[in-house]
This record gives C-alpha cells, sequence and structure tokens, in this order.
C-alpha cells in the first residue's frame, strides 16, 4: 500500500461504526499541523464558547501519548459509570474524557498505532456521551495514527485546524489538507491563534508573529476563516487553572473573540448540513500542487 492510500471502512463497519455514537449530532476534530500554536486553548475554549451559546457539548482528548486536558478544564477525573459505562466528567458545561483520567499524572504513554487506534475506540464505544449537538476532539498535532483513527472509526462532519501567523502557516495548513482529504474529511475552517499582542499599559497592538498567516491560507485554499485569537497571558493562565478565560473573563475581549469564532463555527456546520455550495475536492487538489506563494 502506498503513502497516498489510506484504508477507507467498508459499508458494514460504517454501519456499526455510526452506532457508536447515536444521540451525537455532529463531530469536529480539531487539528494543527505542528505543536506549540496552542490547539489545545483554543479547543478548551471553543469548547465552552459553543456551550455557551446553548450547545451540548462533549469534548474528546484525543492526544493519547500526551494528555492535559485533565488539568486545562480543572477536573481530575471522569465522572464514574453508568451500566458498565464510563461518564464523562463535566466542566464549565462540557462534557469531557481524556487519558488522563486514567493514568497517574507521573506516567508516560508510550503507545504503539493499534493501542492508540483502540484507546480511540474505547472513548467512543465505552463513554456514556448522551445527546450532544456536537462532540469537539482535540487531535495530537501532526497527522498520524490518531487522525486516521478517529476518521475510521466515526463520521466525522468537519475539521478545524489551528494556525499561527507566520507563513509557514501555509505549509502547516497545506499537510493537514492533504491528510484529510485522503480520509474524506472537509475542513470547516481555520483560526489564527496568536494574531497579535495588545500591550497592556498603553495599547500599542503588535504582530509579534508576522501577520495574517493563517487568513492567506484561507484565501489560497478556499477554506472558511473563523477568526482570530490574540495573544495575551490570561489566555494561558486560564489553561494553567483549569478555568479558561472564556468562564473567568467572559466580558474580555479574548472571550469574545471565542464566542465569535464558534457561532462561525456552527454556522458552517448548519451552511454544510443546508447543502450550501463550497470549492470541490478537485478545486482544492489543484491549489495544493500550485506554489505556495502564490495567489
Amino acid at each position: 500500500m502506498s503513502d497516498d492510500q489510506v484504508p477507507q471502512p467498508t459499508p458494514e463497519q460504517e454501519s456499526a461504526e455510526g452506532k457508536l455514537l447515536p444521540g451525537v449530532k455532529h463531530v469536529v476534530a480539531v487539528s494543527s499541523g505542528k505543536g506549540g500554536v496552542g490547539k489545545s486553548t483554543v479547543s478548551v475554549n471553543l469548547a465552552v464558547a459553543l456551550a455557551n451559546l446553548g450547545a451540548k457539548i462533549g469534548w474528546m482528548d484525543a492526544d493519547i501519548n500526551g494528555p492535559n486536558i485533565p488539568m486545562m478544564m480543572g477536573v481530575p477525573e471522569a465522572g464514574g459509570k453508568e451500566k458498565e459505562k464510563i461518564l464523562p466528567a463535566m466542566a464549565h458545561g462540557v462534557k469531557v474524557i481524556s487519558m488522563g483520567f486514567f493514568v497517574p499524572e507521573e506516567t508516560a504513554v508510550v503507545w504503539r498505532g493499534p493501542m492508540v487506534h483502540t484507546a480511540i475506540q474505547q472513548f467512543f464505544r465505552d463513554v456514556l456521551w448522551g445527546e450532544l449537538d456536537y462532540l469537539l476532539i482535540d487531535l495530537p498535532p501532526g497527522t498520524g495514527d490518531a487522525q486516521l483513527s478517529i476518521a475510521q472509526i466515526v463520521p466525522v462532519t468537519g475539521a478545524v485546524t489551528v494556525t499561527t501567523p507566520q507563513n509557514v502557516a501555509l505549509y502547516d495548513v497545506q499537510k493537514g489538507l492533504r491528510m484529510f482529504q485522503k480520509v474524506n474529511v472537509p475542513l470547516l475552517g481555520i483560526i489564527e491563534n496568536m494574531s497579535f499582542f495588545v500591550c497592556g499599559h498603553c495599547g500599542e497592538r503588535t504582530e509579534i508573529f508576522s501577520f495574517a498567516g493563517g487568513e492567506q491560507a484561507s484565501k489560497k485554499f478556499e477554506i472558511p476563516f473563523l477568526g482570530r485569537i490574540p495573544l495575551d497571558p490570561a489566555i494561558r493562565e486560564g489553561g494553567d487553572t483549569g478555568t479558561p478565560i472564556v468562564v473567568a473573563n467572559p466580558d474580555s475581549p479574548q472571550s469574545k473573540a471565542f464566542g465569535e469564532i464558534a457561532a462561525a463555527l456552527r454556522s458552517q456546520i448548519e451552511n454544510k448540513e443546508s447543502g450550501e455550495p463550497r470549492s470541490s475536492l478537485s478545486d482544492m487538489l489543484k491549489k495544493l500542487k500550485e506554489p505556495m506563494g502564490s495567489n
């Protein structure tokens, strides 16, 4: 099998797997082309922001080898068991599951692909998610086993890519787009994190990591641009304390940015359901072959 060939589920597998999440309307993967872009921080705040809009939200930490969601959401363990099913923890209006609930904090989880696949499958099969409007899946960075496993286990509504403003963002989005194309998962939008910094003393705005790389990628690949998140210590502090900024300071500009992105994502999913036209797969693939600097 070549690198460009990804195993696809048979119709029988799709039928069985579709029953894993009978009460979940939409499964949304949150991805990044590389680590260090703040994907999990964005994912946490996006989940809570969607809950604040009145949606029923679940959040799965699919970074099996590096789970950090328990700390970021302020929940040390799962919610117990009910009828042989694992109850997700409830934090800030969001149902949460993570491998971090089941291994000691100091223990390294070093698992190969088949074990990662089994763990993710159990999160779908053995967790009592109940009725959800959206199940957000926080993927590990890059392209690997977890991404392929999820696409093969459940129908994924679409993926959101988190990037940063540097020009290299174009390359990161390109890698992610190629991966999701191979497993037939559409990209719902791009979020540009650490977009700019506003001085707390003088109010001056500075583009520390260049400018508009995420938006450039959005235009090049004709993927919706969902919004920008500023670089701000308060966002980082929220992750460290287990109280996301949309909870700690809901009226802040940062929280409003997350709220606007959540509303934009919801609109994209609604448009997808209504059959609104978007770029064809062949058009997108042509753009992937163009030089990165071209428009």
